[in-house]
């Protein structure tokens, strides 16, 4: 076939693929145009234009759609399939440029400039050939994807143009590339353009074995680490333990669905579950958000134990727990009264303020009891930390909540019985002052958005019932007890005393000690004297104390075999608990001069307070001992500047103070003492020594003097007329003021007590001393 020939035959456009001349190969002819321009070649000569469509997915193109340079071949063979489809057998021929497209109605034709090619090679090319040869062996063996015997009959072709062709037709690459390759017409530059194409491909190839070597390296590693977390799941999986993080992660996810928590807070939680998941759990602060994660799990947020409002029930439950304390359980029957009528009521501050032992603790668990509610105690001995109770901050491995948080998580409901004890013993340095932070956990407007540091969401305590104890509420700062409604539990009385040993203390250690009512009898004589005796305190632990010590000393006499039996009565208290510590009725046994009986009130309940007075010749001298406070110092000062002033009407020598010294002294100096209702005692038995007038034994005295000899009221009457009754003494002179507060002294300590209201020392000392110089 000559060059530059020109011919007219049917177009047969190719998708995604390109024919070169001398190529034999299979077409699968499909659409209507195409199998038309097929019908027309067989009939006109056999010969049909390859060429290939710019867009694989146009499926009607024209002129524009398809390559002008392309191949024409000659359709061997044709074979129509079952499915409509024909198949062809075709034979590239020559190269074919169009020059005109001629459109018909069923098919296309294109009018044609035949390419052809020289046969024999030049010297150069001869050289380019060689070098070709050369790379495409190297290629087959890098790339394996082609035979040997497909170079064989390559290295055979001694036409540069064909040799051109078939190499490329073996080389993958792009539609676009073998296009160029194609229209590449000088032979020569074909070549050379081959030969870059195929060192191109074989340092590809070098690359895509280096990595396949890499891959396969990190495959068998990863194919080693996961067969061994596999045996790590199954072993965990047989010894009942969690499978790695991800079940960690997942089971994680539940319980924070499980928790019922407020939405912002479940998202909060899921964020950080996320960060969790993402982060090594080689990294320090992957604990901490663990941490943080399962301690919004483990808080309550909405469950909550029922009330059960039935006020007579609850008044039973507290009668059984405790014996008298009738304030206290007042206010709780009002509380739940007031609840049943309304069904919501925020839960109150209640605050319980006495000596040690008189049941502040206990009777906050049996509220809990009553309401039919979680209890939960806190003790706030010593805290000076204000991280103990808003929390740690997250910035550090070991953060946590604070123990407000701590105690809700024990409680395990939001609205628990929350005891925060010993509220007067906390302290605050350069850590912060806990007394602060207590502030918004104790006031109802402020804590249904209380603050922890570590959970960084509002927690809402408003459904808590808050209780306070404390033995001196002076201790307490201002702000705090503005938020507490303040319930003082005075100590017991005699008879109070006695109810509670026979009905709880003695049972309780009975019980405690592996004893039974048949091995042990304690007549009511004998716990009487362990009282008297053996005892002097406001509360009653003391008296629990011995109680223990009676059914220690009982069990080892029936462990021994000494008795099958222990009966205690009156006289047997001394075998068991030694000789009395302390000697009932504490009154003097005959008026004295210079000692007068004054009632003092302690942390630890009432107490009396015997003083003394003595008087001997010297320069004026006034000594005060006995380990006084300030104010008690400046009482002395008072009543000493008043019998000055008073001296004529006193029948005292006006110069005592320059020709005596006075020496005042308060026993128990190792005890310190202070406050200001000493005032008259001091003066009473000041006016006494002076005087030679003795003070009558049976009468106890409590109120505060001015330089006037006015008495002003005191505090802590109930304490002290009960420490008055427990020594013995039969009057109490006491500042007229407070005769308002005798409606709290019980019945049994009143009846045994005659109370003189005074307003001015004069009626002091006309009711405590006697007529006649002794």
């Amino acid at each position: 076939m000559s060059e530059n020939q020109h011919k007219t035959v049917p177009l047969l456009p190719l998708r995604g693929m390109i024919v070169f001349p001398t190529m034999v190969l299979h077409l699968d002819v499909g659409r209507d145009r195409s199998v038309k321009a097929l019908e027309k070649a067989m009939v006109e000569g056999e010969e049909v234009f390859l060429t290939t469509q710019q867009e694989v997915a146009t499926d009607e193109p024209d002129e524009d759609d398809i390559y002008e340079i392309g191949t024409v071949a000659k359709v061997n063979q044709m074979l129509k399939l079952p499915n409509g489809t024909i198949r062809v057998l075709v034979e590239g021929l020559q190269r074919g440029k169009i020059d005109h497209y001629v459109e018909y109605d069923d098919h296309a034709e294109v009018e044609l400039t035949m390419i052809g090619e020289r046969q024999e090679p030049t010297v150069e090319e001869q050289a380019i050939m060689r070098n070709v040869l050369e790379q495409f062996e190297q290629y087959i063996q890098m790339s394996k994807k082609i035979t040997q015997e497909t170079f064989a009959s390559v290295s055979d072709i001694v036409e540069p143009g064909r040799l051109a062709d078939i190499i490329t037709s073996h080389l993958p690459l792009k539609i676009v590339q073998k296009q160029e390759i194609l229209e590449t017409l000088p032979v020569e530059d074909r070549l050379r353009r081959i030969l870059d194409v195929l060192t191109n491909e074989k340092e590809v190839l070098g690359l895509e074995k280096k990595i396949g070597q890499e891959v396969k390296k990190s495959m068998e590693k990863t194919q080693k680490e996961y067969y061994l977390r596999e045996q790590m799941k199954a072993i965990q999986k047989e010894l009942g333990e969690r499978e790695g993080k991800e079940s960690e992660v997942e089971e994680l996810r539940e319980k924070v669905r499980q928790a019922e928590m407020p939405d912002n807070i479940e998202e909060k939680a899921l964020k950080e579950l996320k960060r969790y998941e993402r982060m090594p759990a080689s990294s320090a602060e992957s604990s901490v958000i663990r941490n943080y994660i399962e301690w919004l799990v483990q808080i309550p947020w909405t469950d909550e134990t029922e009330d059960v409002l039935d006020i007579h029930r609850s008044e039973k439950i507290l009668d059984e727990d405790h014996h008298g304390l009738e304030k206290v359980k007042e206010r709780v029957l009002e509380y739940l009264a007031v609840q049943q009528l309304t069904n919501r009521l925020k839960g109150p501050i209640l605050c319980l303020t006495g000596p040690p032992g008189v049941g502040k603790t206990s009777l906050a668990r049996s509220v809990a009891r009553s309401l039919n509610r979680n209890f939960v105690r806190m003790s706030l001995g010593g805290v000076r930390d204000e991280a103990e109770i808003r929390g740690h901050r997250r910035t550090y491995v070991g953060s946590m909540p604070g123990r407000i948080v701590q105690g809700m998580y024990k409680a395990g409901t939001v609205n628990p019985v929350f005891l925060l004890d010993e509220i007067d013993k906390m302290a605050h340095d350069f850590r912060g002052d806990p007394s602060s932070a207590l502030l918004e956990v104790l006031d109802p407007e402020q804590n249904n958005t209380f603050s922890d540091h570590f959970i960084e969401e509002p927690y809402d305590l408003s459904k808590v019932m808050f209780i306070t104890t404390a033995n001196n509420i002076s201790q307490i700062p201002a702000p705090l007890q503005d938020r507490m409604e303040m319930i003082h539990i005075p100590g017991y009385t005699e008879v109070e005393k006695m109810e509670i040993a026979k009905g709880y203390l003695l049972p309780k250690q009975i019980k405690e000690h592996g004893l039974s009512k048949g091995k042990i009898q304690v007549k009511d004589e004998a716990v009487l004297k362990v009282i008297r005796h053996y005892t002097r305190e406001a509360g009653v632990r003391s008296l629990e104390r011995q109680m223990a010590m009676i059914c220690r000393k009982a069990a080892k006499m029936i462990v021994s075999g000494d008795k099958k039996r222990v009966i205690v009565t009156e006289n047997t208290v001394e075998d068991l608990l030694g000789k009395p510590q302390y000697r009932y009725g504490k009154a003097e046994t005959q008026d004295q001069v210079g000692a007068a009986t004054g009632l003092a009130y302690t942390s630890a309940g009432g107490d009396t307070l015997t003083i003394e007075v003595s008087v001997s010749p010297g320069k004026g001298k006034l000594t005060l001992t006995g380990k006084l406070g300030d104010v008690m110092k400046e009482s002395a000062q008072a009543a000493f500047s008043y019998i000055r002033s008073k001296s004529d009407e006193l029948n005292i020598d006006p110069s005592f103070n320059e020709d005596n010294d006075i020496h005042i002294h308060v026993p128990e100096g190792a005890i310190p003492k202070d406050g200001p209702s000493a005032g008259i005692t001091m003066a009473t038995a000041l006016i006494s020594a002076l005087t030679g007038r003795p003070v009558k034994r049976e009468v106890g005295m409590t109120g505060e003097i001015t330089l006037r000899g006015r008495v002003l009221p005191i505090g802590g009457l109930k304490e002290k007329a009960m420490s008055a009754h427990r020594a013995g003494l039969t009057h109490i002179i006491m500042p007229k003021e407070n005769e308002k507060d005798l409606e709290d002294i019980p019945k049994s300590v009143r009846d045994g007590l005659t109370f003189i209201a005074v307003s001015h020392l004069d009626e002091v000392l006309k009711h405590a001393l006697t007529g006649e110089r002794s």
